[in-house]
């Protein structure tokens, strides 16, 4: 279905992984699309939350904090998860957040309002208080070749949606793929019950 056209990007859609995903990093997994063109595409799955560390833990690590100034930090960043974003490289964060942030050379505009920064100025600025009002983190990211997700989508692996900014930046991170496919119109019971699973 997907040609090579610009106007076939999937940049700011959400990919949502079919229940017969074959690869089980990505099982149930609702990615953002970052970038899409003929050279290949990039993402970040948004609904994996890396459960042994959190923002805070990251904060201090990064030396961006310290025990005692943890203790400040903001009530939206300490609640604030820490994502799974992808396979490649994993020790690198990435930030959607909403355009109401910018940082001159270091925004990317990706789509209706939605803004990735990779620097650890977003991340100063998020501990100060003075990030963007909504911001989800993400470490690594999932990446495809030129023709490699074409290939995928049309071997029904994925399904795409529009990004719903509401699914996006929720913290309810367990239920985004139910609610990814019911904004497609589509209750996952009914794609489990072809495989005699309902």
């Amino acid at each position: 279905m997907a040609g090579t056209e610009a106007t076939d990007t999937l940049e700011g859609q959400f990919l949502i992984a079919m229940p017969s995903m074959a690869d089980s990093r990505f099982e149930h997994s609702v990615i953002y699309m970052c970038s899409h063109s003929e050279q290949g595409a990039m993402g970040l799955v948004v609904n994996q939350v890396a459960r042994h560390l959190s923002l805070e833990e990251l904060l201090i690590q990064l030396d961006i904090v310290n025990d005692e100034s943890a203790i400040r930090l903001p009530p939206s960043v300490r609640g604030m998860n820490v994502h799974k974003g992808g396979p490649v490289e994993v020790e690198r964060g990435f930030v959607l957040h909403s355009d109401d942030f910018m940082l001159n050379q270091s925004t990317l505009t990706i789509d209706n309002g939605i803004c990735l920064t990779a620097t650890l100025e977003i991340l100063r600025a998020l501990a100060q208080g003075a990030g963007p009002a909504q911001a989800i983190l993400a470490l690594g990211y999932a990446g495809w070749g030129p023709g490699q997700l074409e290939s995928e989508i049309q071997s029904n692996g994925w399904l795409t949606a529009p990004a719903d900014p509401g699914i996006l930046f929720d913290r309810e991170a367990e239920t985004k793929w139910q609610r990814a496919l019911g904004s497609l119109g589509i209750d996952p019971a009914m794609l489990f019950s072809d495989a005699g699973h309902a």
